[in-house]
């Protein structure tokens, strides 16, 4: 099953019932400009990556800002969500490598909304495939987030399951459902649902790290 489908039709439902200019746990980016992202990511690749080689502030983004400015009407926001459920043309690598390529990135985006702020919603109960799912791609993707660790990382699921993502001297398990791990490893990490743990100097070196 390719559940970036079904991750995808959930984050819509929720960009709807969201304000558009609310702010986001990416910050500089409110709810538009998270939108507008995903829109350039999937369907302008080469005008997201002209924003990266720029390294503009967070929200200062010039292709993606035409985008954000697009959708400052209820219309125009309304439009770009459509734009982004419609997705990227049939010869588009985002529309064939569903899971691969945008699972993750729709599961933290969608958290991305949900638990910002002072009341911050709670984890979502995702079914057990999908969670599967999600695990089978962060326990490779997840050494990008800690490459810079002074302590190795180990990653572990409440089943046992577990991978090292990051050597080093010492190290740290940082245990949680894969979803919370994707958010944790994303660098979400003041609203990841994980318990870290380590002897107490890997343990002082890694919050040093992750805090900063």
């Amino acid at each position: 099953m390719a559940w970036a489908g079904i991750e995808k039709s959930t984050l819509v439902a929720t960009l709807r019932a969201a304000d558009p200019g609310a702010p986001t746990l990416c910050a500089g980016w409110t709810v538009r400009h998270l939108l507008a992202h995903l829109v350039l990511r999937e369907q302008a690749p080469f005008q997201a990556a002209g924003d990266l080689l720029r390294h503009p502030a967070p929200g200062q983004e010039r292709n993606m800002g035409q985008l954000v400015s697009s959708a400052q009407s209820t219309d125009g926001y309304a439009a770009l969500i459509q734009r982004f459920w419609d997705g990227p043309s049939r010869l588009s690598p985002f529309s064939w490598l569903g899971d691969t390529i945008s699972l993750v990135e729709y599961v933290v985006h969608h958290e991305d909304i949900r638990r910002v702020g002072p009341g911050p919603a709670a984890p979502r109960d995702l079914p057990a495939p999908e969670q599967d799912a999600i695990w089978q791609r962060v326990k490779i993707m997840a050494g990008m987030g800690y490459r810079r660790s002074p302590v190795g990382v180990e990653l572990a699921l409440p089943d046992g399951r577990g991978r090292r993502v990051h050597s080093g001297p010492g190290a740290v398990l940082i245990t949680g459902e894969p979803a919370e791990l994707a958010l944790h490893a994303l660098g979400r990490r003041s609203v990841a649902n994980v318990k870290v743990t380590g002897t107490p100097e890997s343990l002082e070196q890694f919050e040093a790290w992750a805090a900063g």
